[in-house]
């Protein structure tokens, strides 16, 4: 029950408003009634309501004066003004007040009724956002020990030494011996609608609407966590605006850490999805034979959700199937020079005009000398000539790119050369990594293809034992397969059998049944169907008109 207080200088007119309405019935219980508003006052004061109804005029204090001193003493209660058709333009000055609801006189019963319950409607669900948002804090803020979490997150933030990680993890619990070590990254992709980004209705608070992120994290590391426990493998915990696992494994072959890493994080990926109504994208970093190296892989797993621009959200993405490993060199810690590499892996031409106006933004030309403005190019060089490194690029594709690029430093008259000079040089080396990697794309494409057109009669063969042979992981090869070839790998499988089922009908005399077994099918009775569905008729009758009978 909800208490009220109603003030009202007219004794008849409040005992007609308390007769009129069963109170118990639409939840409110008439706690008090008072005639002024200092007496009203004082019973609020007393029995804290959650509403209070009052006229306007009435003596010693009136009603507009009543909910000044309410809004000022008793914020949350609930206010709802009785006023005549006179009083109405006196009445709007309440609205400074944000006074909840008024009623005209005279009001019928259910009028009152009406406005009593949109009132209680308002208050329940304050109380449940309330509610929702502090169990949710709470068990937030319970369930991190600030320790702990601060000694995962510098285990990702930077390289401890081996003698503090045995120390620290010994002293919190954290079982970190084994073999092999991987760091992932869990991010909630950003809820977009027609293009914009969703706004929090006045609805009660759902993680999907609010804007509270942190809530939706923490509800993101509760189903991670879960996961985890379930299948006793990896630590997860909340790092900046990400969830991070750590796995470790006792076996030193680095496809038992990677593989168990990438189902734990897809399974993380469909319960969010499932359960929260969210997505997430998840990048992976690569396997280290030691805790003090997982910064390493916590960058890559970083690197590698950078992809989501170029492979699309909702996935998990393995830094080892979007870059080559081959003499890959640590980049700078600097967030600018991260930015620069960033920006030319995967960036555009404006984003690299507005990183490299970052760069030089910085240089102040009376204040820098020589010796110091050349570092800084030389600097800016060796980021580039590493991501051209990363990529595989030819360092030849690029004029002034090389070795020789340390005289280019003698022949610039001023910043302005040399910034446009590295926007040149960056320009060539993206659209080379774009080449290169549709190039990728279309030889990992034809490799899964020749693999089969070779294997295709076996019954057996499966995306899976395709991702083995060519040594990805099944969720990549199944995006880069369905944007190259516009299907899936079940559809191109289907067709290359029935292509060669064709063949067969029209060259052989062997029975439908006979093909069926040769091209992979085991049960005949699907490979009919699939070809009267493809075709739109059966084999037999394929056979018959190809043949002119």
């Amino acid at each position: 029950m909800y208490k009220l207080i109603l003030a009202e200088d007219e004794e008849d007119v409040r005992e007609g408003i308390i007769a009129q309405i069963d109170w118990e019935h639409y939840g409110f219980e008439v706690v008090d009634q008072a005639e002024n508003g200092r007496e009203a006052a004082d019973s609020i004061d007393r029995l804290l309501p959650d509403v209070v109804v009052t006229d306007i005029q009435m003596p010693f204090m009136n009603g507009l004066q009543l909910a000044e001193w309410v809004r000022s003493r008793h914020p949350n209660t609930k206010i709802i003004i009785l006023t005549g058709y006179d009083e109405f333009e006196y009445a709007q000055k309440a609205i400074k007040l944000q006074i909840d609801e008024y009623i005209l006189k005279p009001f019928s019963a259910q009028e009152l009724i009406d406005v009593l319950l949109k009132v209680r409607a308002t208050i329940e669900a304050e109380i449940a956002e309330k509610e929702n948002v502090f169990v949710l804090s709470e068990h937030y803020r319970k369930s991190l020990p600030v320790l702990r979490e601060q000694f995962l997150s510098s285990l990702v933030s930077r390289r401890l030494p081996a003698a503090e990680i045995a120390e620290k993890s010994a002293e919190y619990g954290i079982e970190l011996s084994g073999a092999r070590f991987q760091a992932s990254v869990i991010r909630v992709d950003y809820i977009r609608e027609g293009g914009e980004e969703t706004v929090a209705t006045k609805r009660p608070v759902s993680l999907r609407d609010t804007g509270e992120r942190n809530l939706q994290l923490f509800a993101v590391l509760n189903i991670a966590e879960e996961i985890c426990q379930k299948h006793g493998f990896g630590k997860v915990f909340i790092y900046r605006d990400d969830v991070v696992l750590l796995s470790v494994s006792e076996d030193r072959d680095e496809a038992v850490i990677t593989s168990r890493t990438y189902a734990i994080l897809e399974e993380i990926r469909q319960n969010v999805q499932r359960f929260l109504k969210l997505t997430v994208t998840a990048g992976s970093g690569t396997a280290c034979h030691s805790p003090a190296l997982l910064s390493h892989s916590f960058n890559d797993a970083l690197q590698a959700l950078d992809y989501r621009l170029i492979l699309g959200n909702n996935r998990v993405i393995w830094i080892e199937d979007v870059e080559s490993r081959v003499g890959r060199m640590l980049a700078y810690d600097e967030l600018t020079q991260q930015s620069l590499i960033r920006t030319i892996k995967l960036g555009t031409l404006q984003e690299l005009r507005e990183v490299v106006d970052e760069l030089f933004g910085g240089l102040d030309a009376a204040l820098v000398s020589t010796q110091e403005y050349q570092i800084f190019l030389l600097e800016i060089i060796t980021t580039i000539l590493r991501v051209a490194k990363e990529s595989g690029s030819e360092m030849s594709d690029f004029n002034g790119l090389g070795f020789s690029s340390l005289t280019e430093i003698q022949k610039f008259n001023n910043m302005g050369e040399a910034r446009e000079w590295i926007i040149g040089v960056c320009s060539r080396l993206m659209d080379s990594i774009a080449s290169e990697r549709q190039s990728s794309y279309k030889q990992l494409i034809d490799q899964a293809k020749d693999y089969i057109r070779s294997h295709y009669e076996e019954s057996d063969i499966s995306i899976g034992r395709v991702c083995q042979h060519l040594h990805i992981s099944t969720g990549y090869f199944s995006s880069i397969f369905k944007k190259e070839m516009k299907m899936t790998f079940v559809s191109y499988l289907l067709q290359i059998r029935l292509e060669a089922a064709k063949e067969l009908l029209r060259s052989t005399e062997l029975k439908a049944f006979e093909i069926a077994e040769r091209i992979g099918f085991a049960d005949p009775n699907y490979f009919s169907f699939c070809f009267r569905k493809k075709y739109g008729q059966s084999p037999k009758e394929y056979k018959n008109s190809s043949r002119g009978g």
